[in-house]
């Protein structure tokens, strides 16, 4: 476990960077979840295996996310989760007291639910971010934040998780051939059937690999 510092908060996160990585992926979570959710963990140790370091990070302190009558609101405060993330960004892109070795890394961002709004906006405010990509997410609650968006972008969605399907197939068109939208039929929007959340893993360690390893390059 780590600490970040940002200028309003602490925050808390696990980090994990195997040897000789291809670059770092901050995960932002969605409303009710944190950085213990079993998916997105589940989706860290792929991309660990894959050669990515990972970031699953709480981007509300403990202290927020034990105060109810805030929390439901505080998880819905995309601006507020969007500059806690662009913070994070800076801070690994500088190095990490407790971890330097994030100092000059390739870096991605994995949104969920809502985290993946912010880690959109987070993208088109800081233009180094190599890639994003998105489980289940709401980018429409980005707003104007996607048209500025220049990473790539892999839009991941159950083929069952109708209604989120249409909000990210706006979402894709209105990203302007950045983004790539991958159905997984059967699955609903927590990928709990069989084999939907190994090819989350799968899709999403390809998609980071290729894109940080053209980043390095640069």
């Amino acid at each position: 476990m780590i600490r970040i510092a940002l200028a309003d908060a602490v925050l808390t996160g696990d980090l994990a960077i195997p040897d000789e990585p291809t670059g770092i992926v901050v995960f932002a979570h969605g409303s009710g979840s944190s950085r213990h959710s079993p998916r997105n963990r589940a989706v860290a140790e792929g991309l660990n295996a894959a050669g990515i370091g990972t970031l699953l990070l709480d981007l509300l302190t403990e202290h927020e996310d034990q105060l109810d009558s805030l929390t439901a609101t505080l998880r819905f405060d995309i601006e507020l989760l969007t500059m806690r993330l662009i913070g994070t960004i800076d801070r690994l892109s500088e190095g990490l007291e407790s971890a330097p070795r994030t100092a000059g890394l390739p870096l991605g961002l994995f949104g969920a639910s809502t985290g993946a709004a912010a880690a959109l906006a987070a993208a088109a405010a800081r233009p180094g971010v190599a890639a994003v990509v998105s489980r289940g997410g709401r980018p429409d609650l980005a707003g104007p934040s996607l048209a500025r968006v220049r990473a790539p972008v892999l839009l991941i969605v159950g083929g069952r998780d109708t209604e989120v399907l249409e909000l990210n197939e706006q979402a894709r068109r209105r990203l302007d051939g950045r983004a790539e939208l991958h159905v997984i039929s059967g699955a609903t929007h927590l990928f709990e059937e069989p084999g939907a959340l190994e090819e989350v893993t799968m899709q999403a360690a390809e998609w980071f690999n290729r894109h940080l390893r053209q980043a390095a390059l640069r």
